[in-house]
């Protein structure tokens, strides 16, 4: 694994998914953003695309015990991301300041070996080039470029909405690494109707998801694996936080400790 890469800003998500109701606005305002084309039939997997991808959780028990929860499903943007070593033309980095994992989609020849290795699944391979609903294409947005067939995608946090908010501090003689917490917002996060979706820098204190990712409910999805991701979640059910890793039979989510994460441990 190569050696994790320290940045003064880490932009991170906390979701509380006791508030999350699977409406699946975020998976559409993600879509929306970021050129994502739509398929006529969703359950075709092969044929379709979700950079944000809703699960539902059950615990499993019967009526009147039974409980669901949501899950909503982004790339992790990894602290050590399992994509980047293995990737043979150097198209998915995480070398930029924001720790975003970056994806230069003309650099990618589709050998899918950052799919193989991603734990999360949240890489999606283009088996068509993209089609869209007559008149559609003419509502696609300016700063996502589209994608072809033969490439890889994923989530990037909406990279371009942080470059305009670097570019609107600089025109405005601000410090472009000094964001507020609401100049730069991920579109699933904006969209989200119940405020379950939290975006902003892990490592600033002024930020919410700041103090929300050290919640004792906050948990990683495998976080034993190492990968510190930098998506967090927040239930304060034990039944869901057992399911973001392996749990033994006698084991509480508390017992285990997170080495090297960014404030959650």
């Amino acid at each position: 694994m190569a050696s994790k890469k320290e940045f003064d800003i880490v932009w991170g998500m906390v979701i509380d998914l006791d508030k999350c109701t699977g409406c699946g606005a975020c998976m559409v305002a993600c879509q929306a953003e970021n050129n994502v084309p739509v398929t006529k039939d969703a359950t075709n997997k092969l044929r379709s695309l979700t950079w944000l991808l809703v699960y539902e959780l059950s615990n499993g028990k019967p009526f009147p015990d039974h409980d669901v929860a949501y899950l909503p499903r982004p790339c992790q943007q990894c602290g050590n991301p399992a994509c980047v070593p293995v990737c043979p033309a150097t198209v998915t980095k995480k070398d930029e300041e924001g720790g975003i994992v970056s994806q230069v989609y003309p650099r990618c020849f589709g050998c899918r070996y950052c799919m193989a290795s991603c734990p999360y699944h949240v890489r999606y391979f283009n088996w068509f080039d993209p089609v869209w609903p007559e008149g559609m294409e003419k509502t696609l947005s300016p700063d996502v470029s589209v994608r072809p067939r033969g490439v890889v995608e994923k989530c990037t946090f909406c990279h371009h909405r942080w470059m305009h908010a670097k570019d609107k501090a600089r025109v405005e003689g601000r410090d472009p690494y000094a964001l507020e917490q609401m100049e730069y917002q991920t579109a699933c996060t904006e969209a989200c109707p119940n405020g379950a979706i939290h975006f902003g820098d892990l490592k600033n204190p002024e930020h919410t998801v700041h103090e929300l990712s050290k919640s004792k409910y906050a948990f990683r999805l495998l976080e034993r694996l190492g990968m510190d991701p930098q998506i967090y979640y927040l239930s304060r059910r034990e039944w869901v936080r057992r399911l973001g890793d392996n749990y033994l039979d006698d084991e509480k989510t508390g017992d285990f400790k997170v080495v090297g994460g960014h404030g959650h441990g």
